[in-house]
């Protein structure tokens, strides 16, 4: 699944120790599953179109069958099982695993970004708690709030990528998580963003995700530091990999989402052993950005209170 869903993953993965990679491709199974189940996907691609209760219904597959494996039950689908393993051997909790499962609730809603908190909120979700789900599995204690912020960091990061990379895909499944107040400042009206005489402003916006996620990755990097060499040297390619992404989008002008942006075997070669030497160097301090984990999920706190006394 690792091999076909996420080339770039499964490159930086193999420099794992055997146990810690074996862990990592079970993690990923369940977050491919829930990603394929939630967008009618088969290990990614385009986006499904059926709308409405069969979106509600998805959702509440993913949670049957979690539900079932974080209780250690079989569920017959093997992603799902493998979650109840690597749930079992590294600590994985239910709470962990709905964060995640949040994210799949948003787009089943047809939810959209206002600005930049609710972009983030979203990342966090369909990302960043992956990447909490995943230092857990590489062993940092449930209780490190700052590793694990950072771990939650380098997922944003992540994410941030994807959606400047995926504007056009996403629109074509109709979707679109630039936020409306970012259009609003670029004068790109609401559904418009990939037309020709918008494709300028566009760029922009696309230039604003790229340096939001450099922010991410410079503040995970600080986090990947205190993994061990191995553990390092795998974080430290994939963010170079995925950090490479974004910065093609970036560079590539209004016309860069004709094409999907990816990079090659030989980059990616590259960037595995530019990280084997950076694993090797203390990285430059850097704070959290201003969304971090800890005030995201208080931001998601307060509005779920919010919603409770409405």
């Amino acid at each position: 699944m690792i091999a076909k869903g996420s080339k770039s993953f499964a490159a930086a993965s193999r420099l794992f120790d055997r146990t810690t990679r074996e862990r990592v491709w079970l993690l990923y199974a369940w977050c491919r599953a829930c990603d394929d189940i939630a967008d009618e996907q088969d290990l990614g691609g385009e986006l499904g179109t059926t709308p409405g209760a069969a979106a509600d219904e998805r959702l509440a597959q993913i949670r049957r069958l979690t539900d079932l494996a974080m209780a250690g039950m079989p569920t017959g689908n093997p992603s799902f099982d493998a979650l109840g393993v690597v749930a079992s051997e590294c600590g994985l909790t239910r709470a962990m695993a709905e964060d995640v499962i949040d994210g799949f609730a948003l787009d089943a809603a047809d939810w959209t970004p206002r600005g930049e908190a609710d972009l983030l909120r979203y990342c966090f979700h369909v990302a960043g708690a992956v990447g909490v789900m995943m230092a857990v599995v590489m062993g940092v204690a449930p209780d490190d709030t700052d590793t694990l912020d950072r771990a939650c960091d380098l997922g944003l990061a992540f994410q941030l990528g994807n959606i400047a990379r995926d504007v056009a895909e996403d629109d074509r499944g109709g979707r679109c998580y630039l936020p409306a107040e970012w259009l609003a400042e670029a004068d790109i009206p609401p559904g418009e963003q990939l037309r020709p005489c918008y494709r300028a402003a566009l760029a922009g916006v696309a230039q604003r995700l790229a340096a939001l996620a450099a922010d991410y990755e410079a503040s995970a990097r600080v986090g990947a530091a205190r993994l061990g060499y191995r553990q390092r040297w795998a974080i430290l390619s994939a963010a170079g990999i995925y950090g490479a992404i974004a910065r093609k989008v970036a560079l590539g002008g209004p016309r860069v989402w004709d094409n999907r942006v990816h990079t090659s075997r030989n980059e990616k070669i590259a960037h595995v052993l530019r990280a084997g030497l950076r694993a090797l160097v203390r990285p430059a301090p850097a704070p959290h950005p201003r969304w971090s984990r800890t005030s995201l999920k208080a931001l998601v706190s307060a509005e779920a209170a919010d919603r409770h006394q409405a």
